[in-house]
């Protein structure tokens, strides 16, 4: 209490105590204040207590803390160290230290005593994270340097800010859209191409039979042969009987309602035997002048075009072989039969030659075709079996899935066919197997040089560098010019063949295209 008695007298440091630095309290960091003397237990005062205590006692003016001050020779007070309530003096036995109790953990005034006996200055001990116990929040300097000053915009250069922002944005977000729609189209695009390639065409192609083709003899083979080769098949009632047609899938599928389908323009239509001789047998009549209402070919293919008009329209008819075998083996036991009865009536040879204006001939047959085909462009297929006929379907249903992907393929931009034998690329390995073929390709391109002067030349001189090694060893410009001429060109084979000479002026030509530097050099010039 002595302590407490002499810091109440004004005396600093109290005696018995060594002056303690004590840190000026900073606002919300302590909660407490912790009163330390000589000779009782540390009492803890709350901050409440403690500004109540010094509202009481009132607080000195500045003035008189610094007038008493220089009288009792008190020093001034540093950061870290601070006078107890009730003024500061000289001297004493004891004194108190007043401490406050940090959040994070430690005593300002027991550090600032360390500090002070060590010698160390007081703003190394005023940085709290380099204390054991934790460091102080955030924005404790109290030197903090000056924010600086925003700049102010008009209401015009807002608006252009915020113009300009919104346009960048809405271009980023075009952008955006654009690039998702050429990658959608893409994918598109590919996955369309993918589904016109050969062996995935086939799943997005359908087969639609018409019922009737069942109820023939040999119908059930067809479709049994159909689905062999995984086609998807449909029977549903067409507008020709007996007739076969395709649908394809959409790979993309326009609408969400369900999938799309495309009827493919192609037509396949079985025509029975007796059908088919029934209409030979009416244009047999017709081209002989015999005027009748029977069908013919050509009327048949009208009606069809009438009904599907559009359409590639291809028929096919069964056993027509097995008709005309049937008709010989008749026409000898005709023959045997008048041989052994030649005596017969007048009667019996008029009821042959009925019959035999009812049959059809090969020729008839084939009389029929030729004018069908140069009127309506319609060809007919013959098969000798049913199972030939489910054969044809199978194949003509390939042809009908891949024939977009095709007619892509033949898109080279050419009025010509360039997969011809004489006008298609050749290819050469890297072996150099091919070198020859080029060659040959090249002596052919020539103005009037067939095949065979081309292979002529090419078997006297295998290769351009062999070629051009004859001609440096010729003494004149006349001698390689006719250095060629001599070589023989053979023709057909056996008894047919003949053979010729190249000549001097084709000579002539393969001489100045070798040799010659004008790029403009006219090589049919005499």
């Amino acid at each position: 209490m002595a302590a407490a008695a002499g810091v109440a007298e004004g005396r600093w440091p109290p005696s018995g105590l060594s002056p303690r630095p004590v840190s000026p309290p900073s606002p919300g960091w302590g909660s407490a204040v912790v009163v330390l003397s000589s000779d009782s237990e540390p009492e803890v005062v709350p901050l409440a207590e403690r500004v109540k205590r010094r509202l009481s006692r009132g607080r000195p003016s500045a003035e008189g803390s610094a007038a008493r001050g220089e009288e009792g020779g008190e020093r001034p007070c540093g950061s870290g160290e601070r006078p107890a309530a009730g003024g500061g003096g000289q001297g004493g036995t004891a004194g108190v230290l007043v401490a406050e109790v940090r959040p994070w953990g430690g005593t300002n005034g027991a550090a600032g005593a360390e500090g002070a006996a060590r010698g160390l200055p007081q703003a190394a001990l005023a940085e709290p994270a380099a204390r054991p116990g934790g460091s102080p929040p955030s924005g404790g300097s109290a030197e903090t340097s000056p924010a600086p000053k925003k700049r102010k915009y008009s209401q015009k250069e807002r608006e252009a800010m915020c113009q300009a922002a919104w346009q960048r944005r809405k271009e980023r977000e075009a952008q955006k859209r654009q690039q998702e729609q050429e990658k959608e189209r893409k994918k598109t695009l590919a996955k369309i191409l993918k589904a016109q390639r050969p062996g995935e065409c086939q799943k997005y192609i359908t087969v639609v039979l018409d019922p009737a083709i069942l109820q023939v003899e040999g119908g059930a083979q067809v479709f049994a042969a159909l689905q062999s080769a995984n086609y998807a098949c449909v029977v549903e009632s067409q507008a020709v009987p007996c007739s076969i047609t395709w649908r394809r899938k959409a790979v993309i599928p326009q609408t969400e309602d369900g999938d799309e389908w495309t009827e493919e323009p192609n037509v396949l239509v079985l025509l029975r035997l007796e059908e088919f001789l029934s209409m030979v047998r009416g244009y047999k009549q017709e081209a002989q002048g015999c005027a009748g209402d029977k069908e013919t070919l050509q009327s048949f293919v009208a009606q069809v075009m009438k009904k599907m008009p559009g359409k590639i329209l291809a028929l096919t008819v069964v056993e027509v072989e097995k008709y005309f075998r049937c008709l010989r083996a008749q026409s000898k036991k005709r023959l045997q039969q008048a041989t052994v009865h030649r005596n017969q009536g007048e009667e019996q040879r008029r009821r042959e030659a009925k019959d035999s204006g009812l049959e059809i001939s090969r020729l008839d047959v084939e009389e029929a075709l030729v004018d069908l085909q140069l009127c309506t462009q319609v060809q007919v297929t013959f098969f000798a079996s049913w199972e030939e006929l489910g054969e044809f379907a199978t194949m003509f249903s390939k042809a009908v899935a891949e024939a977009p992907y095709k007619r892509e393929q033949e898109k080279t931009g050419f009025s010509f066919y360039l997969e011809n034998k004489w006008c298609r690329g050749v290819k050469v390995d890297p072996s150099g197997k091919g070198l020859f073929e080029v060659w040959k390709r090249q002596i052919q391109q020539f103005n009037r040089v067939s095949l065979e002067m081309a292979e002529a030349v090419v078997s006297a001189y295998p290769s351009p560098q062999l070629l051009d090694q004859a001609y440096s060893r010729c003494s004149s410009e006349q001698e390689r010019e006719n250095m060629l001429a001599n070589i023989l060109v053979r023709r057909g084979d056996g008894v047919t063949a003949t053979s010729r000479r190249i000549g001097p002026e084709l000579s002539r030509r393969i001489y100045l295209q070798m040799t010659s530097h004008d790029p403009d050099l006219y090589l049919d010039a005499t």
